[in-house]
């Protein structure tokens, strides 16, 4: 067994020792897809937590400063811009549906406006491989998410009179910490050039606050006051220029 991770440790070590006169500061622009996750991609009416967050684009600026050609650590950065959707058709009529069970109302109008933005800055160490043109780059990051919007929703329910008011959940807004990791594999198709791809998962673990109004007593139906965290699976290509 100590023979065996004697070995491992051997080609871990060798494999940086390789990389450590072809490690070059770099800068980055990518784009791609970005996957809403758990409660965050929910579309339950019967879960408060559900976002309905959405598949959506991504694309940002990242880079990274290697403080010695010794060893193959840099310290990284990201400016990551998500999008993650609006309600659906179907999401709307999944909560009239809800709405009008739980208050056996008539019917129920349900209309949203607005999609998910927010602007993430990231920050954290990275560790790269080598192997002839390609380079693996693996890294741990946490910072801040800039949500600039969330959607919101109109809920009128006909027939129930000790709910007469539209319902109306505001949209959010604000910051949140974020934290994450991400693994790249770049290939080096010129000196100072090279195109890759990159896996990524961040979250905020937390939401936000948001705002339920006219809501009557007794409430019967779902009542929100506080967004799931954001959790995302992104996906993305780039093309990097080495310093």
């Amino acid at each position: 067994m100590k023979r065996k991770y004697s070995c491992i440790m051997f080609f871990i070590l060798f494999g940086a020792a390789g990389a450590q006169a072809q490690m070059k500061s770099y800068i980055d622009i990518y784009g791609g897809v970005s996957y809403a996750l758990g409660n965050f991609a929910s579309s339950d009416y019967s879960n408060n937590d559900a976002g309905f967050g959405k598949r959506g684009a991504t694309f940002g600026f990242d880079g990274a400063y290697y403080f010695s050609k010794k060893l193959p650590v840099a310290i990284g950065a990201s400016i990551i811009f998500q999008d993650q959707g609006e309600l659906s058709y179907t999401d709307a009529m999944n909560l009239a549906t809800g709405y009008t069970t739980a208050y056996k109302a008539d019917y129920t109008t349900v209309t949203t406006v607005g999609r998910y933005h927010s602007l993430n800055f990231l920050v954290g160490p990275q560790y790269s491989f080598q192997y002839h043109k390609f380079i693996l780059d693996l890294r741990a990051a946490g910072g801040i998410s800039r949500v600039s919007q969330t959607p919101a929703y109109n809920i009128a329910i006909s027939g129930v009179p000790e709910q007469s008011k539209t319902i109306y959940q505001r949209e959010g807004g604000g910051l949140l910490p974020v934290y994450g990791g991400s693994a790249g594999l770049r290939f080096k198709f010129a000196d100072n050039w090279s195109v890759g791809l990159r896996g990524a998962y961040y979250d905020t673990g937390t939401g936000l606050n948001v705002n339920t109004d006219n809501l009557q007593e007794p409430a019967q139906g779902r009542l929100v006051t506080r967004l799931p965290s954001f959790s995302v699976f992104q996906t993305t290509l780039g093309i990097t220029l080495d310093l």
